[in-house]
């Protein structure tokens, strides 16, 4: 029981049990020594009086070859007086011993404890007894170990023992739902069972970790209720149910710790205070934070609220290490927010610091991606935030779920290994989904170009500059993709093979920029021959573009282990081979039909050119299901 703080905050009552323990054995303590110092008499004036201590000493806890020893030495001069060396550590002792049989007392009457040590106080003045050292009249020894008519010490001990005996009949302890409890209503057990419920559903959680030991008692018309939380001196938790009002009192070393606590409870209706630094002498560190919270509300509620705050103590404890281990791959808001998460989902953080914490990433991190994310190198900067907050959770929950199956760090280890490659594909999945996105880009252009033969075609009007003026917008706008991704690639680390799937639909939208360019300068009604060429070509490239994006969709669910997904990619790469030799087929046509006719050289040439840009393009696509062919094979290899 944490003495210090709970006087502090007003709330020491709670502590009489024990001070009535600490008392009963004090009484057994100041008997023995009030028997020792008779027998220094006694063997005085007599030293061939039999002596043995032993089962006096051995009942009160006190050592007996000391006190033999002190005995024996014991002398009576001419004067009557007895010395002995050590006699006056043996009357304070005796003094310190009433004083603790006192406290209790004090606790529970004060009047009735000023009235005991004014006692104290009275005989010690009288018999000098604070000045005793190791010699004293004999006479002194009677007045203090005898029962005569006068005030003794003896008999102040005696009617001490009466009056602590009384109060452990008052207070007797039970175990109730897990709680030491002692003078309970009926009705305060509910209450207590609520917290205890709560407290018992996470309690597990520690782990080898000790505290969460709770004391409940009734204090005149209040139910109080105290839990240690862990080892340290001022974090403690006092809660007082008084008819319907509940207030919690939480004491910390750590203000964020005590900010945190209260964020527990932020769908409640809890009114907290602020945080409010206190000191308190005695404690190891004499500053604390104190906040308190007031719940109102019917036995329902109540019990509800009481339940939350027995469950939410076990994520209290070493809060603070796990907060700055986290800020080892976090930022410092975001391992609060995965600490708030493993408190609210009832996972908690003790496990994954008793199977290593920092170790455990990166004993993960070496196995499973060496070469993706560097020595030191902080994970949010390899995974990217939101992937590494979720890998943090998941790290969690791993350990906790493998260190109550019983099972060892390289259990936990292998789980966090695969919850890693999961991020990193994840990581590489929104790198495919660029590529998708720029082979969309690519589709549009090309549809372009194709509305715009297709307006020829039916002598239609259309405004050839504005299709070149929107595909140099979208061209633009795919340069500024594949830098970002290639930034995020280098970042990151992954599989070179994305970075040249980026680059390939890059450099095909770059010639399908120049073939809207080039569309743009045909003549207002080409021969229907060449007109037919060219929309072979543009059909070719829309199902060059269509073939990327729904090969690359394919391919980011290899790893998943959907076989149908590689037979879908593969079948992808074979379209764009396809689509790349029937352009081949209709450039070659288009250019043998322009050299073999009557047209006029300009005309001649910007159909000649287009039809080049367009088969360029499919080229470009044709690498680009190379690379995609290489890629599934590493997949399906892995």
């Amino acid at each position: 029981m944490k003495a210090k703080i709970l006087e502090t905050l007003g709330e020491a009552e709670i502590l009489l049990p024990s001070l009535i323990a600490a008392g009963l054995t004090a009484n057994e303590r100041v008997k023995a020594r009030l028997g020792v110092l008779q027998a220094v008499g006694l063997h005085a004036r007599d030293p061939a009086r039999p002596l043995d201590l032993t089962a006096e000493c051995r009942t009160a806890g006190i050592p007996a070859m000391p006190m033999e020893a002190l005995v024996r030495e014991a002398r009576l001069g001419a004067d009557g007086i007895v010395s002995a060396p050590g006699l006056g550590h043996l009357t304070t002792a005796i003094q310190t011993d009433v004083a603790t049989m006192i406290e209790p007392v004090r606790a529970s009457s004060a009047a009735e404890g000023a009235a005991f040590t004014a006692r104290l106080d009275a005989i010690a003045a009288a018999t000098h007894l604070p000045d005793i050292g190791d010699s004293l009249k004999l006479a002194l020894v009677g007045r203090l170990t005898g029962l005569d008519d006068s005030d003794s010490l003896h008999r102040l001990v005696m009617d001490l023992h009466k009056a602590l005996n009384r109060l452990a009949i008052e207070h007797a302890e039970e175990d109730f739902a897990g709680a030491k409890v002692h003078g309970l209503l009926p009705g305060d057990r509910a209450p207590v069972e609520a917290f205890m419920r709560g407290l018992a559903r996470t309690r597990g959680l520690k782990f080898n970790h000790p505290g969460l030991d709770t004391t409940a008692t009734r204090i005149g018309d209040r139910l109080v209720i105290q839990n240690d939380i862990g080892e340290t001196d001022a974090h403690v938790v006092v809660v007082t149910v008084q008819d319907d009002v509940s207030t919690v009192t939480y004491t910390d070393l750590h203000r964020n710790r005590a900010a945190f606590f209260t964020t527990l409870f932020r769908d409640l209706p809890v009114t907290w205070s602020g945080l409010d630094r206190r000191s308190a002498a005695g404690l190891e560190d004499e500053e604390f934070y104190l906040v308190t919270g007031r719940h109102e509300g019917p036995s329902a509620a109540r019990e509800t609220f009481l339940e939350r705050l027995g469950a939410s103590l076990v994520f209290l404890i070493d809060w603070n290490k796990a907060r700055k281990l986290l800020r080892t791959w976090v930022a410092k808001a975001d391992a609060v927010q995965i600490l708030d998460w493993a408190a609210r989902n009832e996972v908690g953080h003790r496990a994954f610091m008793e199977l290593g914490g920092a170790e455990l990433v990166a004993a993960a991190v070496n196995h499973a991606a060496p070469a993706r994310i560097g020595f030191g190198e902080r994970l949010d900067h390899a995974l990217g935030r939101e992937a590494t907050i979720d890998f943090l959770k998941s790290a969690l929950r791993i350990s906790t779920v493998s260190l109550r199956a019983g099972g060892s760090a390289r259990r936990a280890r292998d789980g966090l290994e695969a919850e890693l490659m999961r991020h990193l594909e994840r990581a590489d999945g929104a790198l495919l989904a660029i590529v998708i996105r720029q082979a969309g880009l690519a589709r549009e252009i090309a549809a372009g170009i194709a509305g715009v033969l297709g307006a020829c075609g039916a002598q239609q009007a259309h405004d050839a500059a504005s299709l070149a003026a929107r595909a140099r917008h979208i061209e633009e706008k795919a340069d500024r993709i594949a830098v970002d991704a290639r930034a995020e690639i280098a970042r990151i680390g992954t599989d070179q093979t994305i970075e040249g799937l980026v680059n390939g639909m890059e450099a095909a939208i770059d010639e399908l920029e120049q073939a809207a360019f080039l569309a743009s300068l045909l003549p207002d009604a080409p021969p229907p021959e060449l007109l037919a060429l060219l929309n072979a070509l543009c059909r070719a490239t829309i199902a060059g573009a269509e073939a990327a994006a729904m090969g690359i969709a394919a391919a980011s669910d290899i790893p998943e282990g959907q076989r149908i997904d590689s037979e879908e990619a593969l079948a992808a790469v074979t379209r764009l081979a396809d689509a790349e030799h029937e352009a081949d087929d209709a450039e070659r046509a288009v250019t043998a039909t322009v050299l073999r006719g009557q047209l006029d050289f300009r005309p001649a040439l910007a159909i000649l050119e287009l039809a080049r840009a367009l088969e360029n393009a499919t080229d470009r696509l044709a690498g680009f299901g190379h690379l995609l062919r290489a890629r599934v094979l590493a997949d399906l290899s892995a």
